[in-house]
């Protein structure tokens, strides 16, 4: 990659995610060394920009760790046990000053890329929204700072650091967990068959048979109902942090095909950890 990071993470993983991984990192670190006031509050959220911050740090630590190749429980994977994992990890965590949780989210976000360079952690790693492989984690790890970072950009009243080359690093790991955050009372007797068309290039398709949900990185040749959405869009959606309402009205999202009706369900099939 192009990193001090060494020759094997540029063969290991996508090209460009170990600059996206550090550069959001860094970003997310300007953003809170320009903060005056770490108890003030994030829009959508019951935590603090300190208690934000902190949670990137430890989350980063997590990662770097299961990259290194070490097992680390954190819930079972449902929303609540992950909220719960977060209170508790927090609780034991008294740091929320600006600079050192600046410092920390950098070097463990460096850390998690040195592992996957390293190769620590060979095959698959179990993470706590189940096993991923080792560049699955690596794109993890950027969306989570992603849509952490934008709470934090909100909070501070600056600029994000969401784009959409970002945004399609974020797919390998997308793609794998669509299937485990399936809300099955959403899901349950639905047949249908989507396709999800970034602007800009990327796409993946989406099966329900009977609730039954696939992720495949192509879409099917006849989909059912084909969402052309603009990548910033996609990803907030994705992370529940912005509603498909204002998306449409404001030409960010266009639907066609033969089942243009089921569009609007699309997004509460799935529940954001």
């Amino acid at each position: 990659m192009e990193s001090t990071a060494g020759q094997n993470v540029r063969d290991t993983l996508p090209e460009g995610l170990g600059t996206a991984i550090r550069d959001t990192a860094e970003d997310i670190a300007a953003l809170l060394r320009q903060c005056t006031d770490m108890e003030g509050h994030v829009p959508g959220s019951e935590w603090t920009v300190g208690e934000a911050a902190a949670h990137l740090a430890q989350a980063n630590e997590l990662m770097a760790d299961l990259a290194a190749g070490n097992a680390r429980p954190y819930g079972d994977g449902t929303p609540q046990s992950l909220a719960a994992a977060n209170e508790q990890a927090l609780a034991a965590f008294d740091e929320r000053a600006a600079e050192p949780l600046a410092a920390m989210i950098v070097e463990q976000a460096d850390a998690c890329l040195k592992a996957l360079d390293e190769g620590a952690a060979d095959g698959t790693v179990f993470t706590p929204l189940g096993p991923m492989s080792p560049v699955v984690l690596g794109s993890y790890l950027l969306t989570h700072m992603l849509g952490h970072g934008y709470d934090l950009a909100r909070a501070l009243r600056r600029p994000h650091m969401i784009d959409r080359a970002r945004v399609g690093l974020t797919l390998p790991f997308m793609l794998t967990v669509m299937p485990r955050v399936t809300d099955t009372a959403r899901t349950t007797g639905l047949t249908a068959r989507y396709a999800i068309r970034l602007w800009g290039g990327e796409r993946f398709g989406v099966t329900l048979d009977d609730g039954a949900v696939s992720v495949e990185a192509q879409p099917s040749a006849r989909p059912d109902c084909t969402i052309h959405i603009e990548p910033v869009t996609f990803l907030l959606m994705a992370l529940g942090r912005r509603g498909q309402g204002s998306a449409l009205s404001q030409g960010r999202i266009l639907v066609t095909g033969r089942k243009p009706w089921l569009a609007p369900r699309f997004p509460g099939l799935f529940k954001a950890p």
